[in-house]
Parts: structure tokens; C-alpha cells; sequence
């Protein structure tokens, strides 16, 4: 259940696509360089998790409905660890570059109670962690914050692969 923030740019999903057929190195170097350029969202979103939300959310536990799958507990460590960029481009997907929690523990956290309030969203809430719908508690703003900072950058690689993409075809 990854949590995910996307920042998205008409045209670039063919422009990634174009690259695997023009040639597989080019997509994996326009990869690599996006990586590179949006690597402050990604510590941004890494740097938000600094302790453990509330006492009992470092214990494993066990869901209640079948089938009761074993849950990891929080731990600041695999949050940070968790933190990772993807590109989507699919034709039904969102947003194309996608920065997601990995880790169980920390993605629960980020999105327990949007739709529904319950007993932790409740605690998080009293410990200062709101949330409201379609929103994550810490990993979402701290991405925003940081993306004004990469898109300009961000912005000016895709014109030029673009127009690279375009000679080539």
C-alpha cells in the first residue's frame, strides 16, 4: 500500500516510452538524471520522519478482519529507507513520476483515517498528526514544499529530451 505524491508534465510518458524504442540507454539516462535532479523531494520526504508517532506504533500487530495478515509496527529507520521514486507510464496512470512510501508501518501512518475516522487515526490525531481526505500526514507537504525547488530543473531536462526524441523520429 505505497503512498504516493506525483508531479506531472503533458507528454512526457510518450517522451519516457519513445526512449525504450528510439534506445533503451537514453530512457535509462533520463531516468537516472530525473532521479538525480528530484533526489531534494526524495530527502525531503525522508527527512519528515524523525520518531516514532505514538508508544504503541513501533509493535508488530495483526489485523482483526480475515485473512489476519501480520502488520510491521513503525520504525524511523525502514520510513526513511522507504522512501523511493517510480515512474509510471502506464496509460491509465496519474502522474508519471511518483514518490512513494514503501515501508508498511510508515504508509499506514500516512493515510490511517483519510476516509474513515478510527481508534489510530484518533490517536494520531490527538498526538498532532491530522490528516484530512485525499491528503497524507507528513510525506505529501514535505514533497510540495520541495518541488518548487526541482521543477524548473526538471522541466528543462524533459524540453530537451523531448527535442532529442522528436529528431530522432
Amino acid at each position: 500500500m505505497p503512498v504516493s505524491t506525483t508531479v506531472e508534465v503533458v507528454g512526457l510518458k510518450q517522451t519516457i516510452n519513445s526512449l525504450r524504442k528510439i534506445d533503451p540507454q537514453l530512457q535509462k539516462d533520463f531516468k537516472a538524471d530525473a532521479t538525480a535532479i528530484a533526489q531534494p523531494a526524495i530527502n525531503a520526504g525522508k527527512s519528515v520522519y524523525t520518531r516514532v508517532p505514538i508508544s504503541n506504533f513501533a509493535k508488530d500487530w495483526t489485523e482483526k478482519k480475515e485473512p489476519r495478515r501480520r502488520i510491521k509496527g513503525f520504525s524511523v529507520d525502514k520510513a526513511q529507507s522507504g522512501v523511493k521514486m517510480r515512474f509510471d507510464t502506464r496509460r491509465n496512470a496519474v502522474g508519471v513520476i511518483l514518490i512513494e512510501q514503501k515501508d508498511q508501518g510508515a504508509a499506514i501512518f500516512e493515510v490511517a483515517g483519510r476516509r474513515n475516522s478510527n481508534r489510530l487515526d484518533t490517536s494520531l490525531r490527538i498526538a498532532g498528526y491530522p490528516v484530512s481526505a485525499g491528503r497524507t500526514r507528513l510525506i505529501g507537504p514535505a514533497v510540495y514544499k520541495a518541488r518548487r525547488g526541482i521543477e524548473g530543473e526538471m522541466l528543462k531536462m524533459i524540453k530537451s529530451t523531448i527535442t532529442t526524441v522528436q529528431k530522432d523520429i
